[in-house]
């Protein structure tokens, strides 16, 4: 076999056989393929099997994609890439889909519709209740429903794609079933599909398929699935249900807390928002003029990384606490943000300069608390903001960094030839 001899695999093919089967029941489709290597290929790859299923029905002219103007940026992408025409649907005033600009477009281009890409939870962290209708409409006009998984952290155990109308998903295993997160890969993005679709999935000739690759392995990046496989396995139906509950409980008391601070951009009719929410951070840089890299900077000196910034939206923060932080550690993030609230205050009312202040000149190091000092708030208030570990906290090697100019004017850091010589000397 050019890839594993068939005895040494076994065990692989029982355990990713049984992913599978659980994945599918937590999605609602009836089959998984573990082909691609991460979200966005996942996309590509679910656009592959759209495009092969109209192909297959002699409607290779269906190449319009609907995806709204708040869909993550991988999605326009990804059609472009299976070369289909994008067309951008509006969204009201709420973030949600303008239901009546995409029934619109759904009919003018009706004849050649092959599909829709979707987020839901949306993109703006609101469960949207036009989301079925959405869906038919789609259906109505032959085209097939993308839902993007991104968000699958709200709905685990809860709700499933396949049953609100989605045709074809992709899921983020780092994500939303524990894979670490970044550092370079590997990652997965299989792909759940309804019946319809299961024969036009992409895959190796030498497990069935005819259709094509979208990966060099046929399954992907295989070590990483038994950490997706255990923590299934670990947490069963109801741990995973309770995770998707505490995830979406976090987020709405994180928003509720910071409500009357930071305005919570996007929310449901009744209030609340799913498994993230938005923070506007604009009517300080209005208001002070402190930024939200300001704020973010300052989130430093409290031991955060800063969440999401400036997307969706810019000048806004997105926070996706999940259901792994404890409450003390929410309740950490939220006074420091509220803390830095009234910082901003205090630029506002004049009581500090508007340039010298902890905000402009965070994040704080270990340097400014032991050097010298003259600016017109302590060192206290400097490095040990509320939120901040006392006891084991983290310190910032640097002030502030010029993000922008950085990413504007490489600068090589290899050392020159000469020194390679006297090494060699």
């Amino acid at each position: 076999h050019p890839f594993c001899p068939e005895d040494q695999a076994q065990g692989y093919h029982e355990m990713i056989d049984d992913l599978n089967d659980k994945l599918c029941q937590i999605t609602g489709y009836d089959a998984i393929s573990q082909q691609p290597n991460s979200g966005a290929q996942g996309e590509y790859a679910g656009l592959l099997t759209i495009r092969n299923y109209h192909a297959s029905r002699g409607e290779a002219q269906r190449n319009v994609c609907l995806i709204p103007t708040s869909a993550h940026g991988t999605n326009p992408a990804s059609a472009q890439m299976v070369g289909y025409q994008v067309v951008p649907v509006k969204a009201d005033e709420n973030g949600n889909i303008d239901v009546a600009d995409f029934r619109e477009k759904a009919e003018k281009h009706s004849d050649h519709l092959a599909a829709c890409m979707i987020t839901y939870p949306s993109t703006h962290g609101v469960f949207e209740t036009t989301v079925q209708e959405v869906c038919q409409i789609t259906h109505d006009h032959g085209g097939q429903v993308y839902i993007d998984g991104a968000n699958m952290n709200a709905m685990v155990g809860l709700s499933r794609p396949g049953d609100i109308g989605g045709d074809v998903s992709h899921l983020n295993l780092h994500k939303t079933f524990c894979i670490p997160h970044g550092g370079g890969g590997p990652g997965m993005g299989p792909i759940g599909v309804k019946a319809h679709l299961e024969e036009h999935l992409p895959g190796h000739p030498e497990y069935g398929t005819a259709l094509g690759p979208v990966s060099a392995a046929p399954f992907g990046s295989p070590s990483i699935l038994p950490v997706s496989w255990a923590y299934v396995l670990l947490m069963g139906g109801e741990g995973l249900t309770q995770a998707t509950k505490v995830a979406i409980l976090n987020a709405n008391y994180i928003a509720a807390r910071l409500a009357d601070a930071y305005p919570i951009l996007y929310t449901s009719e009744t209030g609340r928002v799913a498994h993230e929410c938005i923070l506007d951070t604009r009517p300080l840089d209005e208001a002070a003029h402190v930024s939200v890299d300001d704020v973010a900077k300052r989130l430093i000196d409290s031991g955060f990384h800063a969440p999401t910034m400036s997307w969706p939206v810019a000048g806004t923060l997105m926070v996706e606490p999940t259901e792994s932080e404890p409450m003390d550690e929410l309740d950490r993030f939220c006074d420091a943000m509220l803390s830095i609230r009234a910082e901003a205050q205090d630029i506002i009312d004049g009581k500090i300069d508007a340039e010298n202040n902890p905000l402009k000149n965070a994040p704080h190091t270990v340097r400014d608390l032991v050097g010298e000092w003259d600016r017109p708030y302590t060192r206290e208030q400097a490095c040990f903001p509320p939120g901040s570990m006392g006891v084991d906290k983290y310190w910032s090697p640097v002030n502030r960094v010029d993000n922008a100019y950085g990413d504007r004017n490489l600068i090589c850091t290899c050392p020159p030839m000469s020194e390679y010589e006297d090494a060699a000397e």
